[in-house]
Parts: C-alpha cells; sequence; structure tokens
C-alpha cells in the first residue's frame, strides 16, 4: 500500500410460523432452514456466477482455488467465531501470495474484490482482509464484530527500525473486549496485546469509518462515504453477487 495515500484516507473517508391445516407455510420453512444452519449476512450467492468471473480471470487453476473456498464457505458455518476464523485465516494465507498493487494491477493502490484475489491468486495487505471480511460474514460471523484496521507495523530493531503502513482485519467478540488480529504477515491470529508491532491508525466496516479503537475512545468520523475506496469496493463486491 502507497503509505502516502493513507493521510488521505483518513479524511475521505420472535420468528412467527403460520400453521394452516397442520402444514407449515413451505415459505416461512426456507427461513427456519436457513435460520438453523446459521445467520447468514448475505443472501445466498451465485456461486455458479461467481466461477464464470474466477474463471475469466485466472483460468482452471483459479477454478480449482474457487471451488475450495466454496467448500470452506459451505462447511465454515459450524463451530465458535475462532474455529470459523481460523479456518478462513489458514485458508487465503495458503492460497494467496502477497503482492503489491503495481506489479498485480499497474495501479499504486488498488482494492480488489474477494473474486479478484481469487481468480489472480495474488493481492497485497487489504486484498487479504478483504478477502477475509467477505467470507467472514458469508460463514456467519457478525459484521459488527469485524474491522479493516489501518496500522502501522513496525519492522526491524535497533536502528534499523521502521515503521509501515500495513492493514488487518480485527475481531470483537464484545464491543470493549480485546480484539483477535487476523494477518497475511502472521498466520497466527493473536490478541492485540500480543501484537506490539501494530499502532492503529483507524478502522471502518459497512456502518462507517472510526478513529481510534473500539472500546477505547474510538470515535465514528462518518459513513463508508468518507472512504472512497471502501465504498467503490462494496459497489463492486455487489455486482459480483455479494450483498
Amino acid at each position: 500500500m502507497d503509505e502516502s495515500l493513507l493521510s488521505g484516507h483518513l479524511f475521505r473517508r420472535g420468528l412467527a410460523v403460520g400453521i394452516i391445516g397442520g402444514r407449515v407455510r413451505s415459505w416461512l420453512l426456507g427461513t427456519v432452514l436457513a435460520l438453523l444452519l446459521g445467520s447468514w449476512s448475505y443472501s445466498a450467492p451465485d456461486f455458479d456466477r461467481m466461477l464464470e468471473v474466477v474463471v475469466q480471470r485466472g483460468g482452471n487453476v483459479a477454478a480449482q482455488r474457487f471451488q475450495s473456498w466454496r467448500s470452506l464457505v459451505a462447511a465454515g458455518g459450524g463451530g465458535t467465531d475462532v474455529e470459523r476464523m481460523t479456518r478462513v485465516n489458514e485458508f487465503f494465507n495458503r492460497q494467496i501470495a502477497f503482492g503489491d498493487d503495481p506489479v498485480i494491477w499497474g495501479q499504486p493502490d488498488y482494492w480488489a474484490t474477494l473474486l479478484e484475489t481469487l481468480g489472480l491468486g495474488r493481492g497485497d495487505c487489504e486484498d487479504f482482509v478483504i478477502a477475509k471480511y467477505f467470507t467472514l460474514r458469508l460463514v456467519g460471523v457478525a459484521p459488527e464484530k469485524l474491522r479493516l484496521v489501518y496500522v502501522r507495523a513496525r519492522t526491524g530493531t535497533g536502528d534499523v527500525a521502521s515503521a509501515q503502513a500495513h492493514m488487518v482485519l480485527a475481531y470483537y467478540a464484545q464491543p470493549d473486549a480485546e480484539p483477535l488480529v487476523l494477518d497475511n504477515l502472521i498466520s497466527e491470529i493473536r490478541p492485540a496485546s500480543r501484537r506490539p508491532d501494530l499502532s492503529p491508525v483507524f478502522s471502518f466496516n459497512n456502518e462507517g469509518v472510526f478513529t481510534g479503537a473500539p472500546g477505547k475512545g474510538d470515535v465514528k468520523i462518518g459513513g463508508i462515504g468518507r472512504l472512497s475506496r471502501w465504498e467503490d469496493l462494496l459497489k463492486r463486491a455487489r455486482a459480483e453477487g455479494f450483498e
């Protein structure tokens, strides 16, 4: 990610079942089954159409990667949030190779959709985070528990230490809880206290853009329109079948 763009981002940015004649209405049955299978943040995606989009970008190799992702989504709704996050985090950290935007997209800073990342099999830190965020919502992790977080990541030690702009995904079991951090640099999901190398700058999700960290005086500075790249990404994701 181009660090010179970072400061600019800061400123842009009781189920009722009717029984008739002893039979449950069929349209309500679908709702009941959906609730039993888990809470979905999206309507069921059109996987066949998504596969077509992915294949157009990456051919047969991308198709295999997509089918692995589809299996992950199909089986990912079970277990705890932490178990779901572990599966999703491991999947993308193994399946996607890191690459810089100028090399992949010919642009200094491009935010790829989940299907673009699956299609090419490459992405930078934002692309890893976006792919994990959308997938976790699909497998039933509540969106209000997830934040995409811009951080300054410290690398090196002593006189050669430096900080670079980076993005991670944070999970909050409760609004004031210590977050768990999902990162492409370190595959282990760790609590924030075990990532002293990261200094949060601001965070965002589908609800808006925030300064600070949740539970520690964070302030909502606006809706998603304050972060134009995120707003554009959400529009492109909807066009690909994500609601």
